[in-house]
């Protein structure tokens, strides 16, 4: 398993329900972890490692080890947000070395099942609703630079060609 980068298709693509909650299931979401740790991040979707489903692991602490921080959420649904929003810095895995400002809502309520299929309702509030914000879009296809200011979009331009270019290349061996 590794870490998709843009601009593969992959990761604008739709994204199917997870169906099946068996140890398969768990299997990649144990792997997930293991990526994101290794690669410093606080979350991962699906999406970002070549799977197109509805499934995202995150901490927000960001420390293995740290089990209790551990969410694997499978077909997440936003059920309200609140209405304070406020801007921070964002990376992403699948961007390595682009970072810009996004606002999002300072707390979002979540539905979605875990790893045995159970339904769970979670508030979540400040970072680790950033964080979830940030993988949910990757569930829609939608990545954090479609959402920075035009003035950041305008910044990393050249970045972002980068990586295209890289892309093609890679598409081309």
């Amino acid at each position: 398993m590794e870490i998709v980068r843009y601009p593969d298709p992959r990761l604008r693509a739709r994204n199917a329900a997870v169906e099946r909650f068996d140890e398969d299931l768990a299997g990649v979401a144990r792997e997930m972890f293991r990526l994101m740790y290794a690669t410093k991040g606080v979350g991962l979707a699906a999406p970002q490692v070549g799977l197109n489903l509805r499934l995202m692991v995150f901490n927000a602490e960001g420390e293995e080890g740290r089990p209790d921080g551990e969410r694997v959420l499978c077909n997440p649904r936003i059920v309200s947000r609140v209405r304070t929003k406020e801007s921070d810095e964002e990376g992403c895995l699948s961007f390595p070395g682009i970072y810009g400002q996004v606002v999002r809502p300072t707390g979002v309520t979540v539905e979605a099942q875990d790893l045995e299929g159970k339904s769970r309702r979670l508030q979540l509030e400040g970072w680790e609703a950033r964080v979830f914000l940030h993988e949910f879009d990757h569930l829609d296809g939608i990545l954090f630079i479609d959402r920075m200011s035009p003035a950041d979009r305008t910044r990393i331009r050249g970045q972002l060609a980068d990586l295209e270019e890289a892309w093609r290349q890679r598409a081309q061996a």
